[in-house]
């Protein structure tokens, strides 16, 4: 009795001591074991043809109503750092726009071959320019830029980190480059107006340049690199300097300049009063004015209608090869035979 007690006794105790296990939430478990249910699309000839053949048809025209969007921006482009210069100087350019003594002051004029709506966007364009040049994107310090001379350090800034013994707002090679050109517009002897205002992103004025923060020592050494600004002017106020501070990724850029708010028509001749002052001579770069009309996807720029035209396009011509594969090579679906361990070695 006593062992059969015990027994019983040992028996109670193992089903007890199993039970937990027992009771282990299912749910939990199939999750650990990744045996939960789930979608399991199975691609099968049908539905890869079906998917490749709508991608296509859905990207094509995207990429067509694109095109036509780029191609409806009127764009005037005018290259003026060769012209600009006197005869005397085309054969040392780079003398020419470092002596003071000479007058940069040149015209151009642009005809306006289709209609022009307003806004008309005025941007300068640098070429051969590499801005994304490691040394030259590390030259500057945000924190600066935000906080002025309440932030001391500024190594980062160098070579334009002092002058005389003073730190420079704001440091560094990117502002001290900044672009200097000037350009006014006439229309039959008027000057057209030209809005400066809101070319730089809200986020930047607001949150980049500080709005107590002004220009300091800055462009006062024995080598000038570009514009000067306004040590009246806050930095979150001089935008043509935001706008420049925003450094592009690729060496031939455009940067907004301004707005004309007025339309322009047809066969409208435009005199472009600049002056000639950025030094691109020494790198071989090239300056342009573009004076450009926008759309509902922005300023000219086909890439998009043709990536979308290429992507559209390639996707039939795939759905088409899969078909004629299945066609010449068809199978039963699920059969094993061609899976990879199933198959036989040649070797």
């Amino acid at each position: 009795m006593d062992s059969e007690g015990g027994s019983s006794s040992g028996t109670g105790q193992r089903t007890s001591s199993a039970s937990p296990a027992s009771r282990r939430p299912t749910a939990y478990y199939k999750f650990t074991q990744q045996n939960l249910p789930a979608c399991k699309p199975v691609l099968t000839p049908g539905w890869v043809f079906t998917t490749f053949l709508l991608i296509g048809v859905l990207f094509i025209p995207v990429g067509f109503v694109g095109l036509r969007a780029s191609e409806s921006v009127v764009e005037i482009v005018e290259r003026y750092d060769t012209e600009c210069i006197p005869e005397l100087y085309r054969s040392n350019k780079v003398a020419y726009v470092k002596d003071d003594s000479i007058s940069k002051n040149c015209t151009r004029f642009l005809k306006v071959q289709k209609h022009m709506k307003a806004p008309i966007y005025i941007y300068y364009q640098l070429d051969n320019f590499y801005q994304n040049h490691r040394r030259y994107v590390k030259s500057r310090n945000d924190r600066q830029l935000l906080y002025g001379l309440k932030y001391n350090d500024t190594s980062s800034c160098q070579p334009e980190e002092h002058m005389n013994g003073l730190p420079i707002v704001p440091c560094g090679l990117t502002a001290w480059s900044l672009f200097n050109d000037t350009f006014t517009f006439f229309r039959d002897g008027i000057e057209l107006r030209v809005n400066r205002k809101n070319i730089a992103w809200k986020s930047d004025r607001e949150h980049k340049f500080g709005k107590h923060v002004y220009p300091f020592n800055f462009q006062n050494g024995s080598l000038i690199g570009g514009k000067m600004l306004d040590p009246n002017i806050p930095l979150s106020e001089q935008e043509d300097l935001i706008v420049w501070m925003r450094t592009s990724a690729l060496p031939n850029f455009r940067k907004l300049y301004g707005r004309i708010e007025e339309d322009l028509e047809a066969n409208d001749y435009i005199a472009v009063n600049l002056a000639n002052n950025y030094n691109t001579y020494s790198f071989g770069g090239k300056k342009k004015v573009v004076l450009s009309t926008s759309t509902w996807l922005g300023g000219k720029n086909n890439f998009l209608g043709v990536a979308y035209i290429a992507v559209g396009s390639l996707c039939i011509v795939v759905a088409f090869v899969f078909v004629l594969l299945h066609m010449k090579n068809p199978r039963p679906y699920g059969d094993t035979a061609f899976l990879t361990w199933n198959r036989k070695s040649t070797f």
